[in-house]
């Protein structure tokens, strides 16, 4: 009898404090004129430590990492790469590790800042880009990317196949 009280007790016990815990502020993504400023921020912060920083006309940011062969990708190549994206904070949310993925420059199915600064990427370079989130995931976010969020990738062309 002793043991059921005693596990009753413990039950009790349990669910009271359970009770009392604060629920977790649910989480807020960043504004539009939030992530905006970030980003500035954070062009400033890799301007300050001198990396040379270009911009593509549609407006994602680059810097060449390595220089590779002098081939570049053209719309329809099947582009081969290893990468790996990151929040501005430097925290991962993707990667490819030591395996390549393929995709084909100028599909429809990849974002708009992968399709304008790869084509700045040749073969058996690598670079990183920082897309800021309109032409990345955009208001709605997607995965483990919230709304409103820059993204900053460093791509390495492993290789392009070109379209027949």
């Amino acid at each position: 009898m002793k043991l059921v009280t005693k596990l009753l007790l413990a039950i009790i016990i349990g669910v009271t404090v359970a009770s009392c815990i604060d629920d977790p502020e649910p989480y807020i993504p960043p504004t539009k004129a939030e992530e905006d400023a970030l980003l500035k921020t954070y062009l400033d912060t890799l301007d300050n430590r001198g990396l040379d920083i270009d911009t593509t006309a549609l407006g994602v940011y680059y810097i060449t990492d390595s220089i590779g062969n002098g081939t570049f990708p053209q719309d329809g190549d099947t582009c081969v790469v290893k990468y790996t994206g990151r929040f501005i904070d430097g925290s991962i949310f993707e990667t490819t590790g030591e395996t390549t993925w393929e995709y084909v420059l100028g599909s429809e199915n990849l974002i708009d800042g992968w399709n304008d600064a790869t084509r700045f990427i040749d073969e058996e370079g690598s670079a990183f880009l920082i897309i800021p989130s309109e032409l990345g995931y955009g208001e709605d976010g997607a995965g483990q990317i919230p709304p409103n969020t820059t993204t900053v990738f460093w791509i390495e062309m492993v290789e392009i196949k070109p379209h027949n």
